[in-house]
């Protein structure tokens, strides 16, 4: 397998690792708006049989780098990118409380769309 490539399908919401025409992971994820413009993953999946070559760590690292060039938090909700965000301190830093409270906001007042 190469490495994966990553792209980013805004309009569905998912960040996507795809191999050999393949999609073998991703993020998915909504943009937050208010208090300030965040990404907020809400889970990440990898398919079992790619599980344990990075594949999670590179979607997660992509959506930091997305973040920056867009000038954007993150306000992870997906308890994947949270402990990656604990154990990258040099690549991520985790949002505020209340970026992460309003993110919440949004997911409950839009059931159906995770």
């Amino acid at each position: 397998m190469s490495d994966p490539e990553i792209r980013d399908d805004r309009a569905a919401g998912r960040l996507e690792a795809v191999s050999d025409g393949e999609v073998v992971g991703h993020i998915e994820y909504f943009v937050l708006e208010s208090p300030e413009r965040a990404l907020v993953p809400v889970h990440t999946i990898v398919e079992p049989a790619h599980e344990g070559k990075g594949i999670a760590g590179s979607l997660a690292r992509e959506l930091f780098a997305i973040a920056g060039r867009e000038h954007s938090a993150v306000a992870s909700l997906c308890p994947y990118v949270t402990k990656w965000i604990e154990r990258h301190p040099d690549e991520a830093s985790p949002a505020r409380q209340d970026l992460v409270a309003a993110a919440k906001d949004w997911l409950r007042a839009h059931p159906g769309r995770f």
